[in-house]
């Protein structure tokens, strides 16, 4: 939508740069949740099922935003598509099933890399498709119905190209579902703590639109009264999940520190939420500290995206190559601390070329940072990594909420400062609870005898399964 926008503004007459606005809130909005729920949908049924079916039916309101005439088409249609963020999750589950230990940071910094190139490779072949090879008043409708298109064929071919484990290995799924499973009293306690911010960003960003004109006060009152209930019956989940667990007690070598959890989650609100937030208000701050026009600010603003495809993968090779994940997740917070103390100083007397390399040395570490988050979600804990990179990634998505929100209220430089205030609490927060991961750089991951017993039992149904489906087949060709 974003590089389309002019040109949806300029066909529809009455879309404005308010509604504009609005629609890019609603876009991330349902994100949040949407990262919770494919991270537990993923742990029980799967990469390849959850991907396929969620690129197929997110196709569905993509069209109707495409063709969409109304306020209400548009915005009901882009809140829905906002849950296609969540696909994010489905690759870190993904990768570490098809990568050791001491590989799985630098693939899944590729692979995060890749995701942020490919959104830059849209917002760059987008409005020549819709301006150039289409052309006329609606070209961005058939350009973005292009992107739903695709959506829906890639969900065919990714379900029928695609195993969820090499040859020979199987996908290891929690006891039970409905909520993530934990050790200890305080580890629920720590749960239902990190879970209460994700229902508050959603309260926020409706409070947000609210604030803008666009939805009733009736309207937004039920939903923050929905967005309480949802929390209710997730604290009560959590509870009903996680209380007969700790009473029977958990095997020692089965046990984990959710603390870990919490600390991962720090990280990507600080990293990932910083970038969300520089990336939507830097070509403007370019523009005007500079006085440059607004394709010159813009070009300067995406190098801090354009090298994503390198910092990222680089954050995850030297969380694998360095010997402790913890001590890299240490420094690369601490750079983003300096880095954005750096960038909160820039002013028109320095030389721009100066402050493009401050930028540039910023994302490094951002994204760098985001790569060495995710080398260490596969490890907390195997059987539930969709569920921890679910609260995770949906974390990064609390702090671009946080910090835009709070960046209509200060100056471009207050907030640069805030954002260096964010990872600075990540780095103490990482300090003391973050802790190196067993089998940090090994083979295999760990596996306790509970998550090797689990193993057994899901070969054993993949088997049964293979053996139904080889007996129907006989029938079938018996009776032919």
């Amino acid at each position: 939508m974003a590089p389309l926008a002019t040109t949806m503004m300029a066909d529809l007459g009455w879309l404005t740069t308010e509604h504009i606005a609005a629609l890019g809130i609603m876009n991330v909005a349902l994100t949040i949740p949407a990262r919770i729920i494919i991270g537990s949908l993923l742990d029980r049924f799967g990469p390849r099922v959850v991907f396929s079916t969620l690129l197929i039916i997110m196709a569905v309101p993509t069209f109707i935003f495409a063709f969409g005439s109304t306020w209400a088409q548009l915005a009901i249609s882009r809140l829905v598509l906002g849950s296609i963020g969540a696909s994010f999750v489905v690759g870190i589950r993904m990768i570490a099933e098809w990568f050791p230990p001491k590989h799985v940071g630098f693939a899944e910094g590729i692979y995060g890399g890749w995701g942020n190139f490919g959104s830059a490779a849209g917002a760059i072949v987008l409005p020549w498709l819709a301006i150039t090879l289409i052309g006329g008043d609606d070209s961005w409708r058939y350009a973005v119905a292009f992107t739903g298109v695709v959506c829906f064929i890639y969900g065919i071919v990714f379900y029928l190209n695609v195993r969820d484990t090499p040859e020979g290995h199987t996908l290891i799924k929690p006891k039970r579902s409905g909520a993530m499973e934990v050790s200890s009293w305080r580890d629920m306690a720590q749960l239902m703590f990190w879970t209460l911010p994700i229902g508050g960003a959603v309260a926020l960003s409706a409070w947000r639109v609210f604030d803008m004109g666009f939805i009733s006060t009736s309207v937004v009152y039920g939903i923050f009264i929905a967005v309480g209930f949802v929390l209710i019956y997730q604290m009560y989940m959590i509870v009903k999940i996680n209380v007969p667990i700790i009473k029977q007690g958990v095997a020692k070598d089965d046990q984990y520190n959710f603390k870990n959890v919490g600390a991962l989650n720090s990280t990507y609100f600080a990293n990932f939420g910083a970038e969300l937030a520089i990336v939507s208000m830097l070509p403007m701050f370019f523009q005007l500290t500079f006085s440059l026009t607004p394709a010159t600010a813009g070009l300067i603003a995406a190098s801090f995206a354009f090298v994503n495809l390198l910092a990222r993968p680089l954050g995850g090779v030297l969380s694998d190559r360095l010997g402790s994940r913890r001590k890299v997740m240490l420094v690369y917070m601490s750079g983003i601390v300096i880095g954005m103390c750096g960038m909160g100083m820039i002013n028109s007397g320095w030389p721009v070329l100066l402050a493009v390399l401050m930028t540039v040395l910023t994302s490094l570490f951002v994204q760098g940072g985001e790569g060495a988050t995710f080398a260490m979600v596969p490890m907390v804990k195997k059987r539930v990594t969709g569920q921890v990179a679910g609260m995770t990634g949906a974390y990064g998505s609390i702090g671009a909420s946080v910090y835009l929100t709070l960046y209509t209220f200060v100056t471009p430089s207050q907030f640069f400062f805030i954002l260096a205030g964010g990872a600075f609490v990540s780095f103490i927060i990482c300090y003391f609870t973050l802790e190196e991961p067993e089998n940090s750089f090994a083979d295999d991951y760990y596996l306790s005898k509970e998550d090797q017993l689990l193993k057994e039992k899901a070969k054993e149904a993949a088997f049964r399964s293979r053996k139904a489906v080889s007996y129907v087949s006989q029938a079938s060709e018996k009776d032919r």
